[in-house]
């Protein structure tokens, strides 16, 4: 059994929030039925996306690069360092993107450190439903970098 490691997630989560372009209004309806919810915790945007999030909604967001200048990456970076609890990303998995292979690296990021990502809005509205949203809750994490060490 490999190694693992807790994770503590508090009961304010830190939710980063992704958008494609032709999904971007659906991320933002999304956002405005969840606005009451949402403002009780501490969101993250890619660029574009949280721009509008934050103008129609009035919701306090912090904002990475543009997807595709980055802020994918960016977010990857705050999985990795334990500093993102879930991700909505609303992405379109039928057009070509000029960072396809910054979304995939994402979508791995995320899946190597457990963090829950919704790529639909009926994932997202599972998770914003679920009674873990504003309790603490553990994630494990298994530690891949001794399952390296020993293949």
């Amino acid at each position: 059994m490999p190694k693992t490691t807790n994770v503590k997630m508090k009961n304010r989560k830190r939710i980063a929030l992704i958008a494609h372009d032709n999904c971007k209004q659906f991320l933002l309806e999304w956002a405005r039925f969840n606005k009451d919810l949402l403002a009780g915790h501490e969101l993250y945007a890619t660029g574009t996306t949280g721009t509008i999030i934050a103008n129609e909604l009035g919701l306090k967001v912090n904002l990475f690069k543009s997807g595709p200048l980055g802020g994918d990456q960016q977010v990857g970076a705050k999985i990795a360092e334990g500093e993102l609890d879930f991700v909505i990303f609303f992405w379109d998995p039928l057009s070509p993107h000029p960072h396809d292979v910054d979304v995939k690296a994402l979508l791995r990021i995320a899946v190597v450190y457990n963090v829950p990502i919704a790529c639909n809005r009926s994932t997202a509205d599972f998770i914003i439903s679920s009674s873990l949203i504003d309790k603490e809750y553990e994630r494990r994490v298994v530690d891949f970098g001794e399952l390296l060490k020993k293949s």
